[in-house]
């Protein structure tokens, strides 16, 4: 009975430590991503805290300061969602890796439940004498040689599992302590989450103050709308006259006349959109399309061919794709443009201060144009994609 009880626990403590020695999953949350797009949100608050400042030291108009405000208040609002997110993950792997260690601390208990019957077992045997008798008293042969191997094997045993129960009790506590870390890394999130709900708060005071003023004022912010509609009626009269022209004057938008396309450049522009790198990496401040006043909802602001993006000042401009540079005007409201043609499809890259391009040269996707220019405190790059005569949303073409 002896042999068959030793036999018994041995086989029970080898299938306690298969399971004790299996590594306790730690937390492998992939938080890249989450970090990634976190830095992004944040370098766009920063980028227009920055204009923000600046517009203000040169009293710019309360409509562009209320742009700006609202479209931080959206960042921040997005970047609120992914601290909840990421605060949503730390609790599940926090009770995941909770409930594991309470499993490895049971198996670890068991172990040693068993290797203290192990231990019992060798005491009571420690006389030889009855260790001989033990195996004399053997049925037969093979029964003795198995009886002969336990005993022999018995103390060299215990101290195999007496090293594996330190190292399973190591790996144990060392995923105690990364516990202890995650919980430190969720209170930190936890801890910015809350600054950045009080910046919001503060955001949102900015932006009723700001809607005060405009309605206080809505005769000189009128004058403001009229000037800025002829400065887009003026820029879009403009590249309509210069795509009309690479067109070879033709009303239905194909190449006439001498004015030669090229085709094979056209289709692989066409191929690439919603692939095409950005010209300058910030946030959108001003979407394509008809927009309404924030303040006056029925007041219609000018229909706007691109998007604003707002940069650090001095950022450099890059073209969005091969091609070449058709014409470089001057424009008011919109400072240096550079218009680039890609077969029968056009990128216009408007407020830029300075320009290392001319007419005619041909450029390659990611080449550096030019700089944006900070105009009245905002440092924004006016970005258009037009097919043909026809203006396109260019955040449709650009990589999401």
């Amino acid at each position: 009975m002896r042999a068959r009880s030793g036999s018994y626990l041995l086989t029970i403590l080898v299938i306690i430590m298969a399971g004790m020695l299996c590594p306790v999953p730690a937390y492998s949350q992939n938080t890249k991503a989450q970090e990634a797009r976190k830095a992004k949100l944040q370098k766009e608050i920063e980028i227009i805290d920055s204009q923000l400042r600046t517009n203000a030291s040169k009293s710019s108009s309360a409509l562009n300061r209320l742009a700006l405000v609202r479209k931080k208040m959206d960042a921040r609002k997005e970047l609120l969602e992914e601290s909840d997110r990421q605060i949503a993950g730390f609790t599940k792997a926090i009770g995941a890796m909770e409930k594991e260690i309470k499993a490895a601390q049971q198996r670890l208990d068991t172990l040693s439940e068993y290797y203290t019957r192990l231990v019992r077992s060798a005491y009571k045997n420690r006389n030889t004498k009855v260790w001989y008798m033990y195996i004399l008293a053997s049925d037969n042969l093979g029964q003795a040689f198995r009886r002969y191997g336990y005993l022999r094997d018995l103390s060299a045993q215990m101290k195999v599992q007496a090293e594996k129960i330190i190292e399973a009790k190591a790996a144990l506590e060392s995923e105690k302590a990364s516990l202890q870390e995650l919980k430190k890394e969720a209170e930190a999130v936890r801890k910015e989450r809350a600054e950045e709900v009080a910046r919001l708060q503060a955001e949102e005071t900015d932006s009723r103050n700001l809607v005060n003023q405009l309605e206080r004022n809505r005769k000189k912010y009128q004058g403001e709308l009229d000037r800025k509609r002829r400065e887009v009626d003026a820029l879009n009269r403009e590249i309509e006259r210069i795509i009309r022209n690479a067109m070879g004057g033709s009303k239905s938008g194909k190449a006439s006349g001498s004015k030669e396309i090229d085709i094979k450049l056209a289709n692989e522009f066409k191929a690439n959109k919603g692939k095409l790198p950005w010209p300058v990496e910030g946030p959108v401040v001003d979407r394509f399309g008809q927009n309404y006043h924030p303040v006056y909802t029925k007041i219609k602001l000018h229909f706007n061919n691109g998007i604003n993006i707002a940069v650090s000042p001095g950022t450099g401009v890059k073209a969005v794709f091969d091609g070449v540079v058709k014409q470089i005007v001057v424009m008011p409201g919109y400072n240096k443009c550079v218009l680039i043609q890609h077969g029968d499809y056009f990128s216009f890259y408007c407020k830029l201060g300075s320009v290392s391009v001319k007419a005619g040269d041909k450029v390659k996707t990611g080449q550096e144009i030019g700089t944006v220019d900070t105009m009245n405190g905002e440092t924004q790059l006016h970005f258009q994609i037009w097919s043909g005569r026809t203006p396109q949303n260019p955040e449709i073409w650009l990589r999401p």
